[in-house]
């Protein structure tokens, strides 16, 4: 019996049947009060005129059991938006670096040519890809787009909204638009957190 005070929560049918096929090989430990088939037999004794029944018929009728509620699951603050110039909860130094162009760049990734699902798909991959080898800096190549779309390509703007999906967010610590050398405007700097 749980203690005053707690909620209690119902077990789903496989839990109970779990647990009364557990119980059902339990022995008491010594003289602490009446054995496990004597209660049994108490409890039968009390219900009204039943035809018997197999144990898995009694206890659906009996309703389902419960137990104490265990703690809910602590809440993770949202991650902040990762964009080009804003790298909250990262180092200057390291920020700074990563603008300038300063640190190796150990993957990178051409988009050019993909479709959206393509590219997103080819980004998704290249990240877990990247992450689970350890890398920290990568360059994803967007391309700048067509002189006539005034925000750029559609992979252009689309890619920092892909880096901030779950999926994706949990592993990038920064992203930075990419020196001249790198492919400018056309290229983004990722900093993928640290594997724990």
């Amino acid at each position: 019996m749980a203690p005053r005070g707690k909620k209690r929560r119902t077990l789903s049918s496989d839990e109970a049947a779990l647990w009364r096929r557990v119980t059902s090989t339990a022995e008491p430990l010594g003289e602490r009060g009446p054995s496990a088939p004597e209660a049994a037999e108490a409890e039968t004794e009390g219900a009204a005129e039943e035809a018997p029944t197999p144990r898995s018929k009694r206890a659906s009728k009996a309703g389902p059991a419960t137990v104490p509620d265990a703690p809910p699951p602590a809440k993770q603050a949202p991650l902040p938006e990762l964009r080009p110039g804003a790298s909250p909860g990262l180092d200057k130094r390291i920020a700074l670096r990563l603008k300038r162009g300063q640190l190796k760049v150990e993957a990178r990734i051409d988009l050019h040519g993909l479709t959206q699902s393509e590219a997103h798909a080819a980004l998704n991959h290249f990240i877990a890809d990247s992450y689970q080898a350890g890398r920290r800096c990568v360059l994803v190549i967007t391309g700048k787009g067509s002189v006539r779309d005034p925000g750029g390509g559609v992979l252009r703007q689309m890619t920092p909204r892909w880096l901030n999906q779950a999926a994706l967010r949990r592993k990038v610590l920064a992203l930075e638009q990419a020196q001249a050398r790198h492919g400018g405007g056309g290229a983004l700097y990722v900093l993928l957190k640290r594997q724990r």
